[in-house]
């Protein structure tokens, strides 16, 4: 078991020296992405396992080297599923699938009640085939293609940032909008209300709530919270983030930000990233495009202004004059295929340091010309599923 005594949790903006994360090394379910179930696990292309836990390790050894802790979920869910009621939840969460019928479901909850605590956090990991579960019989068992998942992988647990953020001392469990991915959230919901290491977490959100996903919200700075909106984050998920914050004391203002409904720009920090207190690295066509509406809470209930010019509005909030833009300059092909492969998806690790994939070299050159220092890494496996180093990454203790 992991020891409990205290830590800090605490995440009040995107650029705070970064203390402790969590992480998911990519594994077994990553085995299971085939041609034939590739789009419906949200991925473009197969990968190569074995150099995406490559990449991965050293992505991981990059945030060591600038002493951050770093946590995986799978060790911090084998942990949680050491207690009872973990189990029972996890195991009832799996087998709430309507899909199932009562045979199976009955079948499937002693198979998963014989495993234990690292086994069964594979199996909610890496999922389990027809073909696996010997045992099976009833109709719904007998009708599956032998190849059909019973429990389905989640290849999209690698990016660990959309199902949980941390906001200030809580955390808000998400509530994820695409079917292949709406586990991730149950699992690491019951990580941080079993493990010792969260005792005493209050979640500001939760996954019953309207859809909202955590590569959509941008900490700008203390007290003030960008939200994207479009494929992923509803209007309705912000509005009840803003509720939720604002009345908690985390955040006077929330910045609503429309963006395309679109797989490139599935969320605001595909196109967003802060690299300095001041300082965003932006994808250049939407620079002086991009609006936001201003979300306050007055006499318990919301008010909403705008819209408003999305940099002029995030400098207002901030009470800065300007909120800088590195320009990357460049042409709008190169543009495209840089903010396709992530290279506005920068993590923070302090303020004017950020980790970034090497293959943007010309979003990096631009980084650094502007005297931002980026720790290049691999992710030309990683990025199958369309997400860069902040995607990957869920900060939990920023200094």
């Amino acid at each position: 078991m992991t020891e409990t005594t205290a830590h800090e949790h605490r995440v009040t903006s995107e650029v705070g020296r970064l203390r402790t994360v969590i992480l998911h090394r990519p594994g077994a379910e990553l085995k299971r992405l085939t041609p034939r179930n590739s789009d419906k696990l949200l991925f473009d292309a197969i990968p190569w396992v074995g150099r995406a836990q490559e990449e991965h390790d050293a992505f991981a050894e990059a945030l060591r080297s600038r002493d951050v802790e770093v946590l995986y979920i799978t060790e911090l869910l084998q942990d949680a599923l050491e207690y009872e009621g973990a189990r029972e939840q996890a195991i009832t969460d799996v087998t709430a699938d309507p899909r199932l019928g009562d045979q199976l479901r009955r079948v499937l909850e002693g198979y998963l009640r014989d495993q234990d605590p690292e086994r069964l956090a594979h199996t909610l990991i890496a999922g389990l085939a027809h073909e696996e579960l010997k045992s099976g019989h009833g109709l719904a068992y007998r009708l599956m293609d032998r190849l059909d998942f019973i429990v389905d992988p989640l290849p999209g647990l690698l990016f660990t940032r959309d199902n949980s953020t941390w906001i200030g001392d809580r955390v808000a469990v998400t509530s994820l909008a695409m079917e292949a991915r709406r586990r991730e959230s149950a699992l690491t919901g019951l990580i941080y209300a079993h493990h010792p290491r969260f005792a005493g977490v209050d979640p500001v959100y939760t996954a019953d709530l309207e859809h909202l996903e955590g590569g959509d919200v941008l900490l700008l700075c203390p007290g003030v919270i960008a939200v994207g909106t479009g494929e992923r984050t509803t209007p309705a998920g912000v509005e009840r983030l803003a509720r939720q914050v604002i009345g908690a004391g985390l955040a006077h203002t929330v910045l609503a930000v429309p963006i395309a409904q679109e797989r490139a720009t599935m969320h605001l920090d595909t196109v967003c990233t802060m690299v300095d207190v001041d300082t965003v690295v932006m994808y250049p066509p939407l620079a002086h495009s991009l609006t936001a509406y201003k979300v306050t809470l007055e006499g318990g209930d919301l008010r909403v202004s705008g819209p408003h010019p999305f940099l002029e509005a995030a400098a207002e909030a901030m009470s800065l004059d300007r909120l800088k833009v590195i320009d990357t300059g460049l042409d709008p092909v190169t543009a495209e295929r840089e903010q396709w492969d992530d290279g506005n998806n920068t993590l923070a690790v302090a303020p004017r340091l950020c980790v970034a994939y090497e293959r943007n070299i010309e979003t990096n050159a631009q980084l650094e010309a502007s005297g931002i220092e980026v720790i290049r890494i691999s992710g030309s496996e990683l990025g199958t599923g369309r997400g860069g180093p902040r995607c990957m990454s869920c900060p939990v203790y920023r200094a």
